[in-house]
Parts: C-alpha cells; structure tokens; sequence
C-alpha cells in the first residue's frame, strides 16, 4: 500500500518562502497514481486543493495560488515537493500530500497525515 510523509519547517518567517516534501514509500510517483497533489486545510475552513504534479511529470495549479507555488518532483528518491512563495500569517495552516486516480472514488485515495506549518517573526 502506497504511504506518503510530509516533512520541512514547521516555522517560516513572512515574505519568506515554504518548502514542504512528500517522501513517497509502497508504490512509484511515476506508475501507481495519476496525480500527487498538495493540498491545505486552514482552521475551520475546508481543504484547498494547491496543485498537482501528474505521473509525467507535468504540472496544474490553483489559479488563486499559481503566481505563488510550484510543484517539483525526484524520481529517483521518489518524492515531491511543494514551494510558497512570499508566505504570509494566513498561510499558517496544516499542509497535506495526496495521491489519486481521477477516474477512482476519492475515497480510494492516499494521504499523508499533515504537517503544521506557523507563519511568524
């Protein structure tokens, strides 16, 4: 079974820019999901899909973020990894990785179980 870990920061300091990873265990990026999402969840709110990097390598963002971030990946260490440009104290939030197949029930989707980010001086 697929298994995806988030790790970086857990601080970051305004104007700066967050860089997550999602170290991917039990399957390939590149063959046994079509799409390895980034996706957010700040307090209170539902979740914020952030954007995505398909099996191929090629890249779709949330046009409200897509100045901001970039999705990059490393096949041969099987990972992700997501960039926030010019974070701000909104951007404080629990950031999630996730693998899916668009043509499956989400519910046969893989996550990671979150990491907190703080935006702060």
């Amino acid at each position: 079974q697929v298994q995806l870990q988030e790790s970086g920061p857990g601080l970051v300091k305004p104007s700066q820019t967050l860089s997550l990873t999602c170290t991917v265990s039990g399957g390939s990026i590149t063959t046994d999901y079509y799409a390895w999402s980034w996706i957010r969840q700040p307090p209170g709110k539902g979740l914020e899909w952030m954007g995505v990097i398909a099996y191929d390598g090629s890249t779709y963002y949330n046009p409200s973020l897509k100045s901001l971030t970039s999705i990059s990946r490393d096949t041969s260490k099987n990972q992700f990894s997501l960039q926030l440009r010019s974070v701000t104290p909104e951007d404080t939030v629990v950031y999630y990785c996730n693998a899916q197949n668009p043509w499956v029930d989400s519910r046969f989707s893989s996550w990671g179980q979150g990491t907190q980010v703080t935006v702060s001086s």
